[in-house]
């Protein structure tokens, strides 16, 4: 079958080669002029938002949405795959991706495809990272070397805790967490009179947030889940602040401190109610 015939293809099960080929006549000559435009660099900010929206609707729990934004990813790596075939300094394609891919899954489930003996969840994490430790030829390099890198800040937070609480270090309880925590806010409060611009504030904020992060990981909780949250929380009850003053004939802007505050606790108690 030609690429033009696959680009028009209804076969179900060859719908990825359909992808494929409709993502090689866009980047062609006389393809479209945005795609051709281009790089690796350029789409960096496209595969972030796609992850998210993503990330969205699995939340929602929005299957049909769900559904589109995997396929939103998925272009996001064929396109990638497409610019890296192109490319005259070590090219590759959609399926050198998928052979790397298919490789380190065999190599790194001893336990599936192999001999290993490790039959429970945490058994099988040390194991990958002991394994992917040993393939990257880093078991005498400084432990946290490359961990995260990319991340956000938030979630990158998270690895680390997680990856060296693995060799012990960490509180024994919660309870150690959340005293650390308050430690934190003590020295926080302790800059409230320095300038904004003090780098004093930055440091003590990014170590509050740094040990609020290591008490998410403790009790299980994803702090970007958790984040947010808090964030859809937040919108929920200030758009019942918005409306309520609306009833008042009172606008945003010309709202008092004391009638935002009322309107703020009559949503928290409209939502307990």
């Amino acid at each position: 079958m030609t690429d033009e015939e696959m680009i028009h293809c209804r076969i179900p099960e060859r719908q990825l080669e359909r992808a494929i080929a409709i993502m090689h006549r866009l980047r062609a000559p006389g393809g479209c002029p945005w795609d051709a435009e281009q790089t690796h660099e350029s789409l960096i900010s496209n595969l972030l938002e796609e992850a998210y929206e993503c990330i969205d609707a699995i939340r929602a729990n929005d299957r049909p949405h769900m559904r589109e934004e995997l396929g939103d990813v998925l272009l996001q790596v064929l396109f990638h795959a497409e610019l890296a075939a192109e490319s005259k300094d070590s090219p590759f394609d959609i399926n050198d991706i998928a052979c790397e891919l298919s490789n380190k899954l065999v190599r790194r489930h001893p336990h599936v495809f192999g001999t290993s003996a490790v039959n429970d969840t945490q058994g099988v994490l040390n194991q990958w990272d002991a394994i992917k430790r040993k393939e990257q030829a880093i078991e005498d390099k400084p432990y946290l070397k490359n961990c995260g890198n990319g991340l956000p800040a938030l979630l990158r937070a998270a690895k680390i805790t997680k990856k060296v609480a693995k060799v012990g270090f960490d509180w024994p309880d919660h309870a150690g967490v959340v005293e650390k925590i308050r430690e934190e806010t003590n020295e926080v409060e302790q800059t409230l009179h320095l300038p904004d611009t003090a780098p004093e504030v930055e440091e003590e904020l990014g170590d509050l947030l740094f040990c609020t992060v290591n008490l998410c990981r403790r009790r299980g909780i994803d702090p970007e889940v958790a984040l947010d949250a808090a964030n859809r929380k937040f919108e929920r009850r200030f758009n019942r602040v918005e409306k309520r003053l609306k009833e008042l004939g009172i606008s945003l802007q010309d709202a008092t401190a004391e009638a935002m505050e009322e309107a703020w606790q009559l949503a928290k108690q409209q939502e307990k109610n």
